[in-house]
């Protein structure tokens, strides 16, 4: 057991985060209908956004959006 500034690494969060989770009822659904509509808006973006820096900033963050909110999910239900 590691020791840090906050006490022991034992944390149930840190338990959490870093446990995979099961898909359980309708979960699998919501993920998907997720992943779906931000891949309507990837595909937006990439049609109506001249090539930049910007435009690849935006679909890593679109990309990383859609990560924590099925992490969301995943860990908190």
């Amino acid at each position: 057991m590691y020791k840090t500034k906050k006490g022991a690494c034992n944390d149930p969060e840190l338990e959490n985060i870093f446990t995979y989770h099961a898909p359980k009822g309708d979960q699998q659904e919501r993920y998907e209908l997720l992943r779906a509509e931000a891949k309507k808006l990837a595909y937006l973006i990439c049609f109506k956004c001249p090539l930049s820096r910007e435009k690849t900033i935006a679909l890593s963050k679109l990309e990383e959006a859609i990560f924590w909110a099925n992490a969301s999910i995943a860990r908190n239900e």
